[in-house]
């Protein structure tokens, strides 16, 4: 009788030991899946402010078309390019941060030229825009930040001892966290 007591007694302790590793895996894959929303909301918010942003510009600097055209044409193309917490590939994400960092790129060149026109920089509703455009360029660097330390959390126990057996088994593999642009090391050259 008590082979059987001791037998039953281990099968329950490693059924009772999946199922904690398991729940842990899925609460910081789930984690990381809300982090990934939270970065999307706030290029979405950018990118809903861009339009309003780039009216107000053409009203005091028509003939910097160019610029604008680039500003709108860098966000339509980052608001195609999705990827959803299911799909965080490398790869996927890589483009994703291209056509994010385009935005950024084009918006830089758009807050450059406003240098040359005087009553744009006082106009309060360019400020306005300018600084809720600001604060959500900080929001999108917490959020990345906040998703990094999500994915960091995640991948340490999916590659942990013994906890790298049942993500195997289980099929929970590693995230790819946000990593810098290239060239990011470089500062930026602004020329007027």
């Amino acid at each position: 009788m008590k082979p059987i007591k001791a037998i039953m007694l281990a099968i329950v302790a490693t059924i009772s030991l999946t199922s904690c590793t398991y729940n842990k895996l899925v609460e910081q894959e789930e984690t990381v899946a809300q982090t990934w929303a939270d970065v999307q909301t706030q290029y979405q918010r950018r990118a809903d402010l861009i339009p309003n942003l780039v009216n107000t510009v053409k009203g005091y600097a028509a003939h910097e078309s160019e610029t604008l055209e680039a500003v709108v044409a860098a966000r339509t193309k980052a608001t195609q390019v999705t990827v959803n917490a299911d799909d965080l590939t490398p790869e996927r994400l890589a483009e994703y941060q291209a056509a994010q960092g385009e935005v950024s790129q084009a918006l830089g060149r758009l807050l450059a030229i406003t240098e040359a026109y005087p009553d744009l920089k006082a106009n309060e509703q360019f400020s306005e825009l300018q600084a809720q455009l600001e604060g959500t360029e900080n929001r999108i660097a917490e959020s990345r930040r906040i998703y990094n330390e999500a994915v960091q959390t995640y991948n340490v126990s999916v590659r942990r001892f013994p906890n790298n057996i049942w993500a195997m088994i289980f099929g929970f593999d590693k995230k790819t966290p946000f990593a810098a642009e290239a060239g990011a090391e470089k500062a930026p050259t602004v020329e007027f």
